[in-house]
């Protein structure tokens, strides 16, 4: 969320900002917010004018009583009783007039970083680095779930009847890569000096709006019905919750997290060939990681994320790429966002594995998350990117590493994490 002093002080910036991101039917909300914003403050000074001049007619009121003037005194208190139904009424509409800014705030787009890419949508997405040779075998590559069935390694009929479409079983080798490849990650990270964290799968609403645009949370979140609980669609949600209203003192930062959970998306609008077997999914699991940081770091941390992710694939023999998100493919709180993409030897093209993402102080605006520093308080940076997401990380797992017999090779750095076997059969 921007800043209200800071549109208020450059309407036009925001304005251009909002045609960056294509979203052009947002533009009258500015001039609408100002007006509101101007209308709240003017009442807010009524109000405090009213307040000012009660206090000193009962400070009079004090005074009239101890010289013994009742009459006057008394007529001073149907003074502040007449004022006192005026300011009732100015309160009142003074918080109706900020709830309303509030609520247009939360749905003008952040202001995104200048060296992000001018795009509608992600085909406009702007590759950045390749990292390992892509490779199409000789031999046929089989769709992911057909790989999994020969293994006996999962079972998505039986999920269709307990639960529906986007659900599975995962059994046997496939089970048991798939906690691998979670087990690895968490590893990796912890390495890298990230604290390991498994946080609440459940959060209020104030945490979801504090986090995600309005849009997002009607596209991805199930509510728990008769509570104010929301499932997580990622552990960033309840991560970055972790810090609402406090104030941390600077030389604390950054804080560096990195956490696992299930999570659980609606998946509005998943379609396409795509989209079948766990591609698209109700339910995964997740490692995620997190940075709370000084504005003036954030830069620096949003590259260090996405190289642990390209690192973290690149260790399991998987070529991926970066492709830089464009304007119009940013979430409303993103600053500046990086794709990491794997490799699909039968597609022979890339595809997401991981987002990462720089929100500035969006989220921490939102959540009250401050900075205690030197010169005063301010909001944190926070930062979010994914380690690995199976079962998506399996499908680029066992098509780059599916040996011509059938057979799944399993990378070095995974064997101890697999009981030392070397292969899949």
């Amino acid at each position: 969320m921007i800043d209200i002093k800071f549109l208020r002080e450059n309407p036009e910036v925001v304005k251009e900002n909002i045609k960056k991101k294509f979203q052009d039917s947002k533009l009258s909300l500015v001039d609408e917010v100002i007006a509101l914003d101007k209308e709240a403050r003017e009442t807010q000074g009524e109000a405090d004018a009213l307040r000012a001049n009660r206090n000193k007619i009962s400070k009079e009121i004090g005074a009239l009583m101890a010289q013994g003037k009742k009459e006057e005194a008394e007529a001073k208190k149907a003074e502040v009783a007449a004022s006192a139904k005026k300011l009732a009424e100015l309160q009142e509409k003074e918080a109706e007039l900020n709830e309303k800014v509030t609520t247009i705030m939360m749905t003008i787009p952040n202001i995104i970083d200048p060296s992000v890419p001018i795009g509608k949508d992600d085909s406009e997405n702007v590759e950045v680095t390749k990292y390992g040779e892509p490779v199409v075998p000789e031999f046929e590559i089989p769709y992911h779930t057909e790989i999994m069935e020969k293994f006996n390694g999962i079972d998505l009929d039986a999920a269709r009847k307990v639960a529906g479409n986007g659900f599975y079983y995962l059994m046997g080798d496939i089970a048991r890569l798939h906690s691998a490849v979670i087990s690895y990650a968490r590893d990796f990270m912890i390495n890298r000096g990230f604290t390991y964290c498994v946080p609440p799968f459940m959060i209020r609403s104030n945490v979801v709006t504090g986090v995600m645009s309005f849009a997002e949370m009607d596209a991805m979140m199930y509510k728990i019905e008769g509570e104010d609980l929301y499932l997580i669609g990622t552990s960033e949600h309840s991560m970055i919750g972790k810090f609402i209203d406090t104030i941390i003192p600077e030389d604390a930062l950054p804080h560096t997290l990195t956490s696992y959970s299930p999570c659980f998306r609606k998946e509005k609008g998943a379609h396409g060939l795509e989209e079948r077997g766990v591609y698209r999914i109700h339910q995964f699991e997740k490692q995620e990681m997190i940075v709370v940081c000084k504005p003036e770091e954030s830069p620096m941390w949003f590259d260090k994320l996405w190289q642990n992710t390209v690192d973290l694939f690149r260790s399991l023999d998987i070529p991926v790429r970066t492709l830089e998100c464009c304007s119009g493919d940013l979430a409303d709180l993103k600053v500046k966002s990086f794709d990491v993409e794997a490799w699909s030897p039968r597609q022979k093209k890339y595809f997401e594995v991981g987002s990462c993402s720089n929100l500035g102080d969006a989220q921490a605006r939102r959540l009250k998350i401050r900075v205690n520093g030197k010169e005063g308080k301010y909001f944190a940076h926070t930062l979010n990117n994914t380690v690995v997401a199976p079962p998506r990380m399996l499908i680029a797992f066992l098509e780059n590493n599916l040996q011509a017999d059938g057979s799944v090779r399993i990378p070095e750095a995974l064997r101890p994490y697999m009981g030392g076997q070397t292969e899949i059969r």
